[in-house]
């Protein structure tokens, strides 16, 4: 299933489009978390504190920590 909703992301053209299909596909709380979730692994790779990335966040240490682990895990080399 994961990979059948990778192949549609692929095959959108347009940021439009994108836009359009993950407002359908997830919640508008989701959608805010993403961008968050973006910025916290920009923000851990530049060094920053997990301590500090929460807090000018504004979200928990666990979300921080858990995107520290994945970094640690090889994901994220691309960004």
């Amino acid at each position: 299933q994961l990979g059948e909703f990778v192949e549609m992301l692929l095959k959108m053209n347009s940021k439009d489009k994108m836009v359009d299909f993950l407002e359908g596909v997830l919640t508008p709380k989701e959608m805010l978390e993403l961008p968050h979730r973006l910025e916290i692994v920009k923000m851990l790779k530049r060094g920053i504190s997990h301590h500090d990335v929460a807090g000018k966040l504004g979200v928990g240490i666990a979300t921080v920590t858990r995107g520290s682990r994945e970094i640690q895990r090889g994901k994220f080399q691309y960004i």
